[in-house]
C-alpha cells in the first residue's frame, strides 16, 4: 500500500511539498495538470516537472487525479473520437513520466455535489455536507454559484469556472440521456483507452458518483456493486479498474464497502483507494467527519482489513478532511485533518499487519 496526498500544484495549493513530506508514512503525491483544458493533450514536460518537484522532497508522483473526460465523450457526440485520441496521447505521456494509476470519473457535468462546503460541527470544525432537501427548488446555476462563492478563492475539482459557463447548454445536450445510453458511451471510451493503458502498464480507476444518486435529473452509472460489475465486465483487463471512494459509495448505507473491496480486490480491479468517513443522518443527508470510525457511519477497521485480505498494494489517500485549527484553504483539502487521517489509516494498517501477520 502506498500512502499518498492530493496536491494541487505549487501555483494553486497553499500546502507545500515540504509540509506533505513531513507527514509520517507519506510516500507520494497525487497530482494533475489543472491548467490544461479538458480534452486537450497533457504535455510530457509538465508531468515531468511535477515529478521533479516531488522527488526533491523524496515523494513519488505515480498517480494522477484526474485526466478528466470531455463531455462530448460522455454525450457520445461525433467529436468524441478526437478527444479520445487526445486522452490516449495523454496516457502515453503519463506512462513516460512514470505514472501507474489514472483516476477519472464519468459523471455528467458535475464531478461531485455538496450543499454546504463549511457545515459547522459540534467541535467548531467545519466539513463538507450534502442534504437533498436543500437541492429542491434550486437551479444548477444557483448551486454552482453557491459552490464558487464559498470556495475561499480556490478552484475546486469539477467546478472549474470555464466548465460552468456552459451549464445551460450542457443540460440541454443531456436531455433524454438515460443510464443505458451513458453506460454505452462509457463502454465505447473504455474499449478505446484500456488497451493503451494496459500497454502502458497504467491502471485506470473510475471514481464512483458523488453522491451516488441522480442530481438535477442527470443519470448516474457508478452508484453500487451492480454498476461496478457492469463496468469491469466492459473490458476484461486489470487496467480497467476502480477507484473505491468509501465516502462516495458509503453515503448509501446499502453499499457494503468491505464486501465491495473483497470482491473487486480479489479480481485485482481496485486501482486506487480514497478512504474517508461520513456521518449519514438519513438517506441522502450526510456530512463528512474525522476519519476515526466512532465519528461516522463507516467501520474504518473493516475497510482496512478488507484491503489487507486482498493484498492491496496500490495507492491510498486520506480523502476530504475537515477544516480544523483555524486553517483556511480549499474546502475539503486542508492540510491538518488530512494529515491526521493519513496517520490514522497508517496506524490501522500497522496494527492489522501486526495482528494478522505482515504480508
Amino acid at each position: 500500500m502506498r500512502m499518498t496526498f492530493r496536491w494541487y500544484g505549487k501555483k494553486d495549493d497553499k500546502i507545500t511539498l515540504q509540509q506533505i513530506q513531513q507527514i509520517p508514512g507519506m510516500d507520494g503525491i497525487v497530482g494533475a495538470l489543472f491548467d490544461v483544458p479538458v480534452g486537450e493533450v497533457w504535455p510530457l514536460e509538465d508531468l515531468l516537472s511535477i515529478k521533479e518537484d516531488a522527488n526533491k522532497y523524496n515523494l513519488d508522483f505515480k498517480d494522477i487525479e484526474s485526466i478528466n473526460v470531455h463531455e462530448d465523450i460522455k454525450l457520445g457526440l461525433p467529436s468524441r473520437d478526437k478527444y479520445i485520441e487526445n486522452y490516449i496521447i495523454s496516457l502515453r505521456n503519463a506512462a513516460k513520466a512514470g505514472i501507474k494509476v489514472v483516476c477519472y470519473n464519468f459523471m455528467p457535468i458535475f464531478d461531485w455535489t455538496r450543499t454546504d462546503l463549511a457545515l459547522p460541527l459540534y467541535d467548531g470544525s467545519t466539513a463538507l455536507a450534502y442534504d437533498y432537501r436543500l437541492i429542491a427548488g434550486k437551479s444548477p446555476q444557483d448551486m454552482a454559484r453557491e459552490i464558487l462563492d464559498n470556495s475561499n478563492g480556490f478552484v475546486l475539482p469539477g467546478w472549474e469556472p470555464d466548465r460552468l459557463e456552459e451549464l445551460s447548454k450542457l443540460f440541454e445536450q443531456y436531455e433524454g440521456m438515460d443510464e443505458d445510453r451513458l453506460r454505452k458511451n462509457l463502454e465505447y471510451f473504455l474499449k478505446a483507452v484500456v488497451p493503451v493503458a494496459e500497454e502502458c502498464n497504467i491502471k485506470m480507476g473510475i471514481h464512483p458518483d458523488d453522491p451516488p444518486i441522480s442530481v438535477f435529473g442527470l443519470p448516474r452509472i457508478v452508484k453500487n456493486e451492480e454498476d461496478l460489475d457492469k463496468i469491469v465486465n466492459m473490458v476484461d483487463s486489470e487496467s480497467n479498474g476502480l477507484t473505491i471512494c468509501t465516502g462516495s459509495l458509503g453515503s448509501n448505507l446499502k453499499n457494503d464497502i468491505p464486501h465491495i473491496i473483497r470482491k473487486f480486490g480479489a479480481k485485482k480491479r481496485i486501482a486506487f483507494m480514497h478512504v474517508r468517513n461520513i456521518q449519514v443522518h438519513e438517506p441522502w443527508v450526510f456530512n463528512e467527519v474525522a476519519h476515526k470510525s466512532k465519528h461516522g457511519s463507516l467501520d474504518m477497521f473493516e475497510i482496512m482489513k478488507a484491503l489487507y485480505d486482498v493484498d492491496f498494494d496500490g495507492p491510498i489517500r486520506p480523502d476530504h478532511g475537515r477544516m480544523i485549527w483555524n486553517e483556511e484553504g480549499r474546502p475539503g483539502y486542508g492540510l491538518y485533518d488530512r494529515a491526521l487521517g493519513a496517520n490514522y489509516l497508517c496506524g490501522l494498517w500497522d496494527s492489522i499487519n501486526r495482528i494478522y501477520g505482515a504480508k
